[in-house]
């Protein structure tokens, strides 16, 4: 089978010669010092290209993507809200002396370590007549869609892989909470409801814009349709079920609603931590495929929620970044592959994938071990 062959069986829930495999894009990728080691290791001589300012996380290159047999290729846009890390330059006239910058929305992002952490949420203090006045991303803007047809469908014609549109920002409710401070937000959705819907609206408002035009453009050509709104943490979610369905659900409905309309592309969501509570709303909503089945969190187990919604929703990642990945050997990598491909794989909807992007801690020798052994036992019928 081809790549996009393989990739439209197993997002069918059927069984292709093999699972198939991701790397990019804005929840699979790497960090940059991962891939530094990762390209060193295999004696590529590359100079990786950022693909997301604020996790530092890379843009794989072609000869990386090769070698781990990726089904998948990513495109953006080209003009992102924060993605692109040439938009964007470092300021160095904070108080606290770190470096930032500020994205189209007014967020002033800080740099650690190893990321940029949110230090500025534009919308703390705002009132109704604030977001009346704000002033908003441009979703019309048209340096954002500018060679997105062309690079679709040139990837769609010159080669055989599935084609993802990746996502444009963070979720309607991360968004709302990154303007406005997470507490804040919370406390707007107790107490000031009129707010926090005006607020959503407008969020929403601007997400279908974007991505009215951005799948007239590619739309035609892709297999996936990423999108990405964090409702849950290790211990359990960090929304109640209430309010989900309150407030967030129905506008994930109507946004991914929209985007069912304008492409066959199946619809990805993603969303960190525990929301094993979420797995009916997430299929009423209209989510297609689900990531990244974070291993660690609570209730997460991939035997369970494969026996329960694995024939609804398609399980993508799985495979343990936060312990094993890092700190296990290559043997443990191996053991955690099979472990998943015998839960996940069985009847296709699995795509083999880490549970978020690798960090800046992985060894290149368990990276390599991860891919090694999807290849090694990720042939259909799967014998583990």
């Amino acid at each position: 089978m081809t790549p996009r062959e393989r990739v439209r069986v197993a997002l069918h829930h059927r069984e292709p010669d093999r699972v198939p495999i991701d790397l990019g894009g804005s929840e699979s990728s790497i960090h940059l010092g991962a891939y530094e080691h990762l390209t060193t290791n295999l004696g590529l001589d590359v100079r990786p290209r950022l693909y997301d300012k604020m996790e530092q996380i890379v843009a794989p290159d072609e000869e990386v993507l090769q070698f781990v047999k990726a089904d998948f290729r990513h495109i953006v846009l080209k003009k992102g809200f924060w993605l692109l890390a040439e938009d964007v330059e470092d300021r160095h006239d904070d108080p606290s002396g770190r470096p930032y910058f500020i994205d189209e929305w007014g967020i002033k992002w800080g740099k650690s370590q190893y990321y940029y952490d949110m230090i500025y949420h534009p919308l703390e203090e705002a009132d109704m007549e604030d977001l009346e006045d704000y002033d908003w991303p441009d979703p019309s803007d048209p340096k954002r869609y500018e060679g997105l047809r062309e690079e679709a469908k040139q990837l769609y014609y010159s080669t055989d892989y599935a084609i993802v549109a990746d996502e444009i920002f963070g979720g309607i409710f991360e968004c709302a909470q990154w303007l406005r401070g997470f507490e804040k937000f919370t406390m707007d959705m107790y107490k000031r409801p009129e707010f926090a819907t005006a607020l959503l609206d407008k969020i929403l408002e601007i997400y279908l814009s974007v991505y009215d035009r951005y799948l007239r453009e590619v739309g035609d050509y892709i297999e996936v349709v990423k999108f990405a709104d964090d409702v849950g943490a290790q211990g359990g979610p960090f929304i109640s079920p209430v309010l989900l369905r309150k407030y967030i659900k129905p506008r994930w409905t109507k946004l991914y609603k929209f985007i069912h309309d304008k492409t066959r592309a199946r619809l990805y969501h993603h969303s960190c931590g525990s929301v094993y509570v979420f797995l009916k709303d997430f299929i009423e909503a209209g989510v297609d495929i689900l990531n990244p089945i974070q291993p660690r969190a609570a209730m997460m187990n991939i035997e369970n929620i494969k026996r329960e919604v694995g024939n609804r929703l398609v399980l993508h990642g799985g495979i343990d970044v936060q312990r094993v990945l890092p700190f296990g050997t290559p043997t443990d990598v191996e053991n955690e592959v099979k472990r998943v491909l015998k839960a996940a794989a069985p009847g296709g909807g699995y795509v083999l994938a880490g549970s978020h992007n690798f960090q800046a801690d992985t060894p290149p020798e368990n990276i390599v071990a991860m891919f090694k052994a999807g290849l090694t036992y990720g042939n259909y019928p799967i014998r583990i």
